[in-house]
């Protein structure tokens, strides 16, 4: 009689550990069964490899439980870097995308740009961002990034000087 290995056929071993940490009321469960065990006597040392997290973290999972209940197994909301331009500095940002033009602030150009933006940033707030970053903040005003479509007056002419020409007999056999 021979014994069928079991196996995972349509998720890889990092695709089904992402979806465990992806949701905390997975990692809440995780840590809670983790505690589970602790309180069946296992030793944090032995719950290391099966967790995939140091001896420190499991401790301080059994810690939280004890002092905060099931709910402060999970992970509080980390606030992140503060931001370095106020809500009204950013609004008025806004409203000088949406109403001025960049020439009206001396720049040789007709539309903003990513560039350009950064520039007038660093100009009138004494704020640096990277460009990447700028594209983050144009979606935090509920703005997007477009492309412009040049319009060039010449090429009006140069259609109408194609015409002309295709009218244009030709002289045959010189």
């Amino acid at each position: 009689m021979s014994k069928n290995a079991l196996t995972i056929k349509n998720y890889t071993s990092e695709e089904l550990r992402s979806l465990l940490r992806k949701d905390e009321k997975f990692q809440q469960a995780v840590r809670l069964y983790a505690c589970y065990q602790i309180s069946l006597g296992k030793r944090p040392q032995e719950l290391e490899s099966i967790y995939e997290t140091s001896f420190k973290s499991i401790c301080n999972w059994v810690n939280r439980l004890n002092e905060g209940g099931v709910e402060a197994l999970i992970d509080k909301v980390k606030p992140g870097r503060n931001n370095r331009l106020g809500t009204d500095e950013l609004q008025s940002i806004k409203s000088v995308l949406l109403n001025k033009h960049p020439d009206d602030y001396g720049y040789n150009s007709a539309t903003w740009t990513g560039p350009l933006l950064i520039e007038f940033i660093k100009k009138e707030y004494h704020v640096e961002y990277k460009k990447a970053h700028i594209y983050n903040i144009l979606r935090k005003l509920g703005l997007t990034f477009q492309k412009g479509k040049g319009i060039y007056p010449e090429a009006e002419d140069r259609a109408e000087k194609v015409e002309a020409l295709k009218k244009t007999p030709g002289v045959k056999g010189s």
